[in-house]
């Protein structure tokens, strides 16, 4: 589906009025509205005259309950249109109560995962204020409920228009700056390689990587130029993972998140770290129906899109990168070992183009944790 991509207040007002906006419910985090630029969109607002109800009532890797009560509020006020403004949370918070909203019921009990998702036609806009997640282009959305994780999926989720501002970036913390690129770089390498990779979401995903690439030293000094083409490329990977999905290197993150406590970004960096170059060593275990030469090819690719020679020097950069940034590998104790080789979901790895099972799971880990590449 193609989006329409709007940067300043102008285009606010204009998706408003060609909505035909009444009573938007706002969905934004704590965080987020200590900032200008979040007085910046609500200035926006005012400007049109239209009232607004703000949910905020969510945190990081939000509880289906949160999205129960946003959609609530959202019925109880009467409103007809969605705008989301923060990183992957709120933005998936959000995409929940759009197709929760007119689904039957309360949703207690979980009832509303048990119900079909049919599309509506809800209004919705979606600021990032991280680039990372790419959540803005994909029809994905995680919550929690009774502490698993629900993958929640409609192409309804795809807001037809998108604001992308560079001034959204200019108060995350060099932690979050560092975490965020890095998810969507791994956005980028993770479609590349997927087994559903097609030649559109490759390259998207060869242009994310190139972006990132480029513009890494000015969006890690938050500079206005590296902001906005940061924006621009973690969008280009979420359109790639939006085709594809992710890989390995995801699914086996979310453990090290909670356990650990590291944001995503890092975690899934510390994963594909390792995973890139024990794919390398490990092309004969290929199970990607296009076979193990275009394997090889792929991870060729995904190196000279890195700026590199081939696969090998392009698996040695990205751990430069991630020295570089400073990131740290947690020591697990065997029982969180344990834990973590059996928490990976075995649907995420059906997209991983080579062989994985518990043992090499719990190898890789080993080395993905406290120890040396």
């Amino acid at each position: 589906m193609d989006q329409k991509i709007i940067a300043k207040y102008t285009g606010l007002d204009c998706w408003i009025r060609e909505n035909g906006c009444r009573r938007i419910l706002l969905v934004c985090g704590r965080s987020v509205q200590n900032t200008k630029f979040f007085q910046w969109i609500l200035d926006g607002i005012a400007r049109t005259g239209i009232e607004v109800f703000l949910f905020e009532d969510f945190k990081s890797n939000p509880q289906y309950e949160c999205t129960v009560r946003g959609v609530k509020l959202f019925r109880r006020e009467g409103c007809d249109s969605l705008i989301a403004v923060g990183g992957g949370s709120a933005i998936d918070v959000a995409k929940c109560i759009k197709a929760f909203a007119e689904m039957e019921g309360d949703g207690e009990d979980g009832d509303f995962l048990q119900q079909e998702i049919i599309p509506n036609t809800i209004p919705f806009l979606v600021v990032p204020t991280t680039a990372g997640t790419g959540s803005e282009a994909t029809r994905y959305a995680v919550i929690y409920f009774d502490g698993k994780k629900q993958s929640v999926t409609s192409e309804s989720f795809i807001p037809k228009t998108i604001l992308l501002n560079s001034d959204a970036l200019k108060t995350l913390s060099m932690y979050q700056r560092k975490a965020t690129m890095m998810d969507a770089f791994c956005h980028s390498i993770e479609s590349f390689w997927s087994v559903n990779s097609t030649e559109e979401s490759r390259e998207y995903s060869r242009e994310a990587i190139e972006k990132i690439l480029e513009y890494m030293d000015g969006y890690l000094q938050n500079t206005e130029e590296g902001n906005a083409a940061m924006l621009r490329a973690a969008y280009t990977a979420g359109k790639a993972i939006n085709i594809t999905q992710t890989t390995a290197g995801h699914a086996m993150c979310y453990k090290i998140t909670s356990l650990f406590g590291c944001a995503h970004g890092h975690a899934a960096a510390l994963c594909n770290r390792v995973l890139y170059l024990w794919m390398i060593e490990n092309v004969d275990k290929c199970i990607d129906p296009r076979g193990k030469e275009y394997l090889r090819h792929t991870l060729d690719e995904i190196g000279k899109a890195m700026g590199c020679k081939n696969a090998e020097s392009g698996a040695k950069k990205f751990i430069d990168i991630f020295e570089v940034l400073k990131f740290d590998a947690p020591a697990a104790t065997e029982m969180q070992y344990q834990e973590l080789r059996t928490s990976v979901n075995p649907i995420r790895l059906k997209n991983h183009p080579v062989m994985l099972d518990e043992k090499i799971i719990d190898i890789l880990y080993h080395r993905i944790l406290g120890s040396c590449v």
